[in-house]
């Protein structure tokens, strides 16, 4: 269920489920891509105890 209010109120959920839904993937799909994508969010910033930054963007080491 968060994912339906995420999809509208979260510019990177929204983005990452018209993406999904773009390559003909299925509705339900991309919600539960959404919802993956909440959860690895709020373990995050709960392991971390930082507060959420929604302009962080991730540098991964070369």
């Amino acid at each position: 269920m968060c994912s339906f209010n995420a999809c509208k109120s979260n510019k990177a959920c929204k983005d990452l489920y018209e993406r999904i839904t773009a390559k003909g993937k299925s509705k339900k799909l991309a919600l539960i891509a959404v919802a993956n994508k909440l959860v690895k969010q709020s373990f995050a910033i709960a392991r971390s105890g930082l507060e959420f930054d929604q302009e962080y963007i991730s540098v991964k080491p070369q």
